[in-house]
This record gives structure tokens, sequence and C-alpha cells, in this order.
């Protein structure tokens, strides 16, 4: 069983019979009341994120996802496929749950699928991913005396600002918690 203080972000536990994913947690101790955890939770099953506050006496089941290796394989209009390392078992995720990461997505990249009676909740992107610059505009040495960033398209699409030094055809690594430029990576 799991406690308010257990509620962190990533965590995952059960809740109206539902499986749960903590996203934001904030505890607050009040003067005689009490503690209370103020949390943002998404059902894993529906994908609705929503606000929770739990009394420090609550007590939560942990939810029973299985997280196993797979990798992309390739998206279409609304939905990505993966495949499981081991099983070579191939599954295919939709809607909510896919627009946070498509942009991160290129195929072959390894992921975690979490897994709920043998259904695919959810895929945990590894914090910062390598992607190649397919369009910016170019930067001239001396435009501007401090730190200047223009927008970039990478190849999945997604659009960073990056520092003016970065040209079309680099490679570069971006976190996947911000969705911001981190490095240059090649």
């Amino acid at each position: 069983m799991l406690g308010i203080t257990d509620l962190k972000v990533g965590t995952f536990f059960e809740l109206d019979g539902a499986p749960h994913q903590v996203l934001a947690s904030e505890h607050s101790k009040m003067g005689r009341g009490g503690a209370v955890q103020r949390t943002k939770v998404r059902n894993l099953l529906t994908g609705a994120v929503y606000d929770r506050t739990f009394k420090g006496s609550d007590q939560f089941a942990e939810a029973d996802i299985a997280k196993r290796k797979g990798q992309f394989l390739y998206a279409d209009a609304t939905d990505a496929t993966f495949m499981e390392n081991d099983t070579f078992e191939q599954y295919v995720l939709g809607g909510v749950a896919t627009t946070e990461i498509m942009g991160y997505l290129k195929e072959g990249l390894e992921v975690d699928l979490m897994l709920y009676d043998g259904q695919l909740l959810t895929v945990q992107v590894p914090a910062k991913v390598d992607l190649e610059v397919t369009y910016t505009e170019p930067g001239f040495k001396g435009d501007t005396q401090s730190t200047v960033t223009k927008p970039a398209t990478l190849e999945t699409g997604l659009e960073v600002k990056v520092p003016l030094f970065i040209n079309t055809g680099d490679t570069v690594r971006v976190s996947t918690q911000t969705g911001q430029y981190v490095e240059r990576a090649n």
C-alpha cells in the first residue's frame, strides 16, 4: 500500500479501480489539520487529467503495471506502433497518449512500454533524444551580442529554438521533458 508521501511524480497507483499516474505532486502540512497531498493525476485508461487532493490517512494500492523494453516502429495519422523487444509483439497506441510524445519518436527509438492487463497504456521515451535539423534559417556571426535563438524544424516535425550556430543537417539533442534544445549531438 502507498501512503500520500509515496505519490511522487511518475508513480503508478490504483484509484477508483483504474490505474493512474502522478504528473505533479505537492505535499503540505497544515497547522492542526494534518498533512495533505495535492496532485495532478492521469487516468491511464481514459487519458483524463485532473487535480486531486488526498488526506494524510489515505492509502492506495500500487498499480500492476509491467514495464517492458521496446522500440518505436512507425506512425500514421493518429496512431503509433511499438514492438516489444523480447517477444516481438506489436502494440498500437493512439489518441491523447501519443500527442505528447509524437515529436520525439523516430524509427527504431528505444522506449519503455507500460502494460496493464496486457494492454499498452503509455510509452516512456528517453529523457533526451537526438534529432536531425531539417530546416533552419542561416545564422550569421556577429548578428548579436547576447544569446539569441532561432526556430528549427526537426526530422519528426517538432519545432524547437536553437542557437545561431546550428545549421540544417546538424543533429541536436532535445529534452523530452521540456521540449527544449539541450546541445549539439554530432
